[in-house]
């Protein structure tokens, strides 16, 4: 087997036990935090993750792939410079976040330590991501999986020990208590991961003939992380703007503000949980994809290319059609786990094409990525986003569509999405869209 498809599943067998352990998470959030509180919690967590893709500069992929274009001699000197690189800008955007968090509404109409518990969450993301990038970089994706479950497994014993121990009377404090396991969580990964780099230091070579000066690691870090951040920025922002916009589209249609947030609740933290279980393995392709392809790129290994697109589109359909064919036959027993509601097994069902396009959009975003196609993938997301949030905005305000609008607008932005990525790939490597005719890749 080779190391792509041997990572892959090394990948996809911890994920799919680390999102076991999501679903128990997202059912005990449920039940402590009720539908409107978990409509809020699902509303804050995006400008979160925003914040986390500022903090990470996509360190994990250039670092990966910068270790797998370099000789093994050079990954000790390049290591160092990234984590000296990692402390400064985690000192910079701490104090940002220091003067600009306290002028953010969301921390005004949330509990007020949670602008503050942020702030320390930022250098346990940036300094995890260089240790990310260098897993990712020598293949040893065990230690990413590890680290993977040990998120969900902290994170889930945290949350059951504290609403076990405490009895929250207002939400607000729950919400914060929910915010804190997450931060938590990723604070022991990056210990683990700490533990386990030291462990293996010995094995790096100490001595190279040609070490690159901390300016040239910084270049050729940002040369790939700037790009890719500005992907992962646009994403994290338009995740961000949708739950409100959602909402506001609700409200337009004759919803009350409490029912757009229950609604939103039901789609985001009950259907959209269900209907993203299947997606760790999507993720596993993505971690896997960026240095393989990028490996196979910089060696002009065409037939290598072709053939890794071919594997990832197989693997997607061979897990992705089955999955969605479970999650819509056994809709109803599945959203009971969270709430009975028919209306989260109305959306479960409307959702199927959102989340079997994502299944696709997201390894083909990773392939981009290791051509050097960052853009491309950019301007593909940012037309994808700016036709489903208009067809979010314009059918979901409607009276006669409501959420029904939202949803046509979710599947018809994913469906582009994945068309133009599939479309930019084909053309850059030289394959028919069928995958089978052989002709002059773009770069030739």
């Amino acid at each position: 087997m080779n190391t792509f498809l041997k990572g892959t599943f090394i990948l996809a067998g911890a994920a799919f036990v680390s999102e076991l352990v999501e679903f128990l998470v997202n059912m005990v959030l449920a039940r402590e935090l009720g539908k409107e509180g978990m409509g809020i919690y699902m509303s804050i967590l995006p400008t979160i993750f925003l914040i986390m893709t500022i903090a990470n500069l996509e360190l994990p992929v250039s670092v990966s792939k910068f270790l797998t274009e370099h000789d093994r001699k050079e990954h000790r000197h390049m290591l160092g410079h990234a984590l000296s690189f990692v402390t400064v800008l985690a000192a910079a955007l701490m104090a940002i976040g220091l003067v600009v968090f306290p002028y953010i509404p969301m921390f005004h109409e949330h509990h007020p330590l949670i602008k503050w518990v942020v702030v320390g969450f930022i250098p346990i993301i940036s300094y995890s991501a260089v240790l990310r990038g260098y897993f990712m970089g020598v293949h040893n994706m065990s230690t990413i999986a590890v680290s993977n479950f040990i998120r969900k497994a902290i994170q889930l014993t945290i949350l059951f020990v504290v609403f076990q121990a405490f009895q929250f009377v207002k939400t607000e404090t729950a919400l914060f208590a929910a915010i804190c396991t997450l931060i938590a969580s990723e604070g022991v990964v990056l210990l683990y991961l700490l533990i386990i780099y030291f462990a293996q230091l010995h094995h790096i070579p100490k001595n190279s003939h040609h070490q690159m000066n901390g300016a040239q690691v910084r270049k050729k870090l940002l040369s790939v992380s700037l790009p890719t951040t500005g992907l992962r920025i646009f994403n994290s922002v338009a995740n961000a703007i949708q739950p409100f916009l959602i909402k506001k589209a609700l409200i337009l249609s004759g919803l009350t503000a409490s029912l757009a947030n229950q609604h939103f609740g039901l789609m985001a933290g009950v259907a959209m949980s269900i209907g993203f279980f299947p997606a760790f393995f999507a993720h596993s392709l993505l971690v896997a994809l960026i240095p393989s392809v990028s490996e196979a790129y910089a060696k002009n290994d065409i037939g290598k290319l072709r053939q890794l697109l071919q594997q990832s589109m197989q693997i997607t359909v061979l897990y992705g059609l089955p999955a969605i064919v479970i999650m819509y036959v056994f809709a109803e027993p599945l959203t009971n786990l969270f709430f009975r509601s028919p209306e989260a097994v109305f959306y479960l069902h409307a959702l199927w094409p959102y989340f079997l396009f994502h299944f696709f959009a997201v390894p083909l975003q990773a392939y981009l990525i290791g051509l050097g196609l960052v853009k491309d993938a950019l301007y593909h997301t940012v037309w994808a986003h700016i036709v489903s949030f208009s067809m979010i905005y314009y059918f979901g305000s409607q009276h006669d569509f409501g959420m029904v609008g939202v949803i046509m607008g979710m599947n018809t932005g994913v469906l582009l999405l994945m068309l133009l990525h599939y479309a930019t790939i084909c053309q850059a490597i030289g394959v028919s869209y069928f995958l089978t005719k052989r002709k002059t890749p773009q770069w030739k």
